[in-house]
């Protein structure tokens, strides 16, 4: 049976030694280490080589999105699993935005942590129940939110802006703006750049209404 390898990222030592110690119960895990915030898993993610990192989200130094964020550029393929005490819709589809493939609350029984790396290891994405609930409503609405990053990046391609001229701007790479700008079409339901400045336009985006989001 393969291991898989799990990194725990939280600020709260006791948080992550308890979760350590549930989930070195199970012969198919590995706990590679436990870190308390985002840049020391930036820093030794390679060299820990995770497959799945549980990450925290309000940590210091770097947070779990920022972190998750540049985790995600170097290893497309690591899975990260937000584990958090923060129910609300934006965090949620915020951390699900950033490249998370999975939300769990914090008071969850322990098994469905077991069960939410499970899952994503099997490609699925995985909201715990108390998270799924709460993205309910962006869904009835009929469109997932954008989330902070995308109106941003929204925003500058709206002006004419060049995936590459964005990462400029923002500091992160030409992929992660690609990616970015997929999931807004996703979202919106739009297939070109021509169809995201007349969003924009139509929605008060170019004057910094931000209406609609």
């Amino acid at each position: 049976m393969s291991e898989t390898r799990v990194l725990i990222v939280d600020d709260h030592p006791m948080v992550a030694e308890g979760i350590k110690a549930i989930l070195e119960s199970y012969p198919d895990i590995e706990v590679v280490g436990t870190l308390t915030n985002g840049q020391e898993a930036v820093e030794q993610a390679a060299g820990l080589a995770p497959d799945v990192v549980l990450m925290d989200l309000n940590m210091p130094n770097v947070n779990g999105l920022n972190a998750t964020e540049l985790l995600l550029e170097d290893n497309p393929e690591l899975k990260v699993l937000i584990l958090s005490m923060h129910d609300s819709p934006e965090y949620i589809s915020t951390a699900l935005g950033h490249g998370a493939r999975g939300y769990v609350l914090k008071d969850v029984p322990t098994e469905q942590i077991k069960d939410a790396i499970d899952r994503v290891m099997a490609g699925e994405r995985y909201l715990c129940t108390g998270a799924s609930d709460s993205l309910k409503p962006a869904t009835e609405s009929g469109r997932e939110p954008l989330t902070s990053r995308e109106q941003t990046i929204l925003l500058q391609l709206a002006q004419g802006k060049s995936n590459k001229e964005v990462a400029h701007i923002l500091d992160i790479s030409v992929r992660t703006v690609e990616t970015h700008r997929k999931n807004i079409k996703r979202k919106l339901g739009i297939s070109s750049t021509a169809g995201l400045t007349r969003y924009a336009l139509e929605h008060g985006v170019l004057q910094g209404t931000g209406a609609g989001f």
